[in-house]
This record gives C-alpha cells, sequence and structure tokens, in this order.
C-alpha cells in the first residue's frame, strides 16, 4: 500500500513538472522566456524513463504513466515544430502564429481611376433606375470608401486581387466587392 501512495506521488510529481514544462514552453515561444528550457525537458524525459522501465501492476498508475508519457513526446513533437519553424523564419514569437510565407502584391492594390470611373458611372445609373429618394455620393466619398473596403478585405483575406460592382438590393444601390 505505501508502495502505491509513493508511486501515485511521483507520478503527480511528473504530471506537475511536464505542466511547468509546458508553461516555460509556451512563454519562450511568446518571447517572455529568453532562452529555451532545455534542462527542464531532459528532467522530464529523465523521469519519464524511470517510470517507463518500471513494472507498474495497478491499472490506473498505469494508465496515467503512459498518459504522461503519451503526452510528453507529443508536447515533444510540437515543441520540435515550432523551434524549426522558429529556425525557418515562418514563426514570428510575440504573435503566436506562424505566419504563411509572403505572397506577391496584388495587381489591383489601389484603385485606379477607371476602376473608380467604372464604379462610380454604375452606381450613378443604378441610382438613376432605381430612383432613389437618397442623395448621390460625391467621387470622392466613394473612392474613401472603396480604399477603407479593400484594406478591411485585406487585413481578413489576404492579398487578393478585388473587383467592386454595383447592385440594387430593396430599391437602394449598393457596392459588393469580389474577389477576381
Amino acid at each position: 500500500m505505501d508502495e502505491r501512495k509513493n508511486l501515485g506521488r511521483l507520478l503527480a510529481k511528473l504530471e506537475g513538472n511536464l505542466k511547468q514544462l509546458e508553461i516555460r514552453y509556451e512563454q519562450y515561444f511568446a518571447g517572455v522566456e529568453k532562452r529555451e528550457p532545455i534542462k527542464e525537458r531532459e528532467q522530464v524525459a529523465k523521469q519519464l524513463r524511470q517510470f517507463i522501465n518500471r513494472r507498474i501492476i495497478q491499472t490506473d498508475l498505469r494508465f496515467k504513466c503512459q498518459n504522461l508519457s503519451t503526452r510528453f513526446h507529443s508536447y515533444c513533437n510540437y515543441w520540435d515544430r515550432i523551434l524549426r519553424k522558429i529556425e525557418e523564419g515562418r514563426y514570428h514569437r510575440g504573435k503566436g502564429q506562424i505566419s504563411s510565407p509572403p505572397k506577391a502584391p496584388a495587381l489591383n492594390a489601389s484603385p485606379d481611376a477607371s476602376d473608380l470611373d467604372q464604379v462610380y458611372n454604375e452606381l450613378v445609373q443604378a441610382h438613376s433606375t432605381s430612383g432613389a429618394s437618397s442623395s448621390l455620393p460625391d467621387k470622392e466619398k466613394v473612392a474613401a470608401f472603396l480604399d477603407q473596403q479593400r484594406s478591411r478585405i485585406r487585413e481578413k483575406y489576404g492579398d487578393q486581387e478585388i473587383e467592386f460592382h454595383v447592385t440594387t438590393e430593396n430599391g437602394k444601390p449598393k457596392i459588393k466587392a469580389r474577389a477576381k
């Protein structure tokens, strides 16, 4: 009975060390810690090896030991993958996300005069055919609106070619955007 309690305490301590190691790695990836916690990782691996070489008769304790071993190896694979991405320059610390490779700039990065003229002419035509009671916005406001929509779409979906067109919904002309 004493051996079971002792083994349970050692497994609980190992689980706490694994949780602490996980926290330290997350801090390292976030840029809070300056160095990778290699020594702590080696200590947890050493503790796990001692349990793996041991014959545990109690099913619940053996299950807990196997579960901790599996979690540790899964975390190791994850940490190694993130470290490899850091070395390759595809992971930015502090953001906690993996960046995609840089994309080529879109061809229609800013609304040129022909796009603006086309959208504005469609808006004027839709405004006159729909018989909308509101006043027609001036060309500068339409240009500012298109710029604003382009930047919002880029933030959300990345650099894609964007095409604007005018539709009429419920008797009101609306400017819609879609990817080319």
